[in-house]
């Protein structure tokens, strides 16, 4: 089993044995009044196993803790779906990937958004975006639609000009020169980095590389409203939903901004890799 997926039962496991220590109770005790086998404790506990729905509230009854139930009963959910292959999402191809997280985008008021090495995808030119899709295509064998998947994102930007949503970024000084492509791809992507932060429901951080930083935060992702965390890995995406989660990633998130610069002294930072992009093609 992929490890966040064993990781997050053992995580949902703890929580069970506080909520049975709370309530004074022995692993055979709460056994005898689920009229489970007691061994079916030790592995919900041991997040050698899954607990079901009705598992979570005939736990939170026994112990007197059914205030406990919703919060865990959104980490059951969150277990069963926060591990998605990339190839079984896109074995379609990248264009359906695209495609189908548009209904997500719009309904979504307020994007906040951590990328640690490339420019988030919102924020893409044609030719940048393309050469990422090219990379992943090959990495993970997938069907060639590079154009198709380019098209599709360019589509998906149109949440930037429409409706009253509200988009924050904190991006890694390090996204502004991981070379994609070529200078002339880089510099146009930079260029269009610094139209986009004239947009008015745009605000964009930039983490200056050698600057004293207040969180140590590891790995890009995407907070949409309140209500799901996206993380991406190599072989997986997160999809997180459960409360406590979603909280972390939002402190950590406010957190990264108070390490970042914004307005003149972000632009700076973004000429100054068009600057440098430029030399270093010469």
């Amino acid at each position: 089993m992929p490890t966040p997926v064993r990781e997050a039962r053992e995580a949902l496991g703890a929580r069970l044995v506080e909520i049975r220590k709370d309530a004074d109770l022995t692993g055979r005790a709460l056994a005898a009044l689920a009229g489970w086998h007691f061994t079916k404790v030790s592995k919900l506990e041991n997040g050698a196993r899954s607990p079901s729905q009705e598992d979570i509230r005939t736990w939170c009854r026994a112990c007197g803790a059914t205030d406990q139930v919703p919060d865990l009963i959104a980490t059951v959910r969150n277990i069963e779906s926060m591990y998605l292959e990339h190839r079984r999402q896109m074995h379609a191809g990248q264009k359906r990937l695209q495609e189908s997280s548009i209904p997500l985008y719009e309904r979504t008021s307020m994007f906040r958004v951590y990328d640690t090495t490339v420019i988030p995808g919102l924020l893409t030119t044609a030719e940048y975006a393309a050469a990422i899709f090219r990379f992943w295509a090959e990495f993970m064998n997938l069907p060639d639609d590079v154009d198709s998947a380019v098209a599709a994102r360019m589509e998906r930007q149109r949440v930037l000009y429409t409706g009253s949503r509200q988009f924050q970024f904190v991006i890694e000084e390090q996204a502004l020169r991981t070379r994609v492509s070529s200078a002339d791809v880089m510099t146009g992507q930079l260029d269009r980095l610094l139209a986009v932060m004239s947009l008015p429901r745009v605000n964009i951080w930039i983490i200056p590389s050698m600057a004293e930083r207040r969180s140590l935060a590891q790995g890009s992702f995407w907070i949409f409203d309140n209500s799901r965390v996206h993380v991406e890995t190599v072989s997986a995406t997160l999809h997180i939903t459960q409360p406590r989660e979603i909280a972390l990633y939002t402190r950590i998130f406010d957190i990264l901004q108070q390490s970042a610069v914004t307005g003149q002294h972000a632009r700076r930072l973004i000429s100054q890799a068009i600057s440098d992009t430029g030399s270093e093609a010469s």
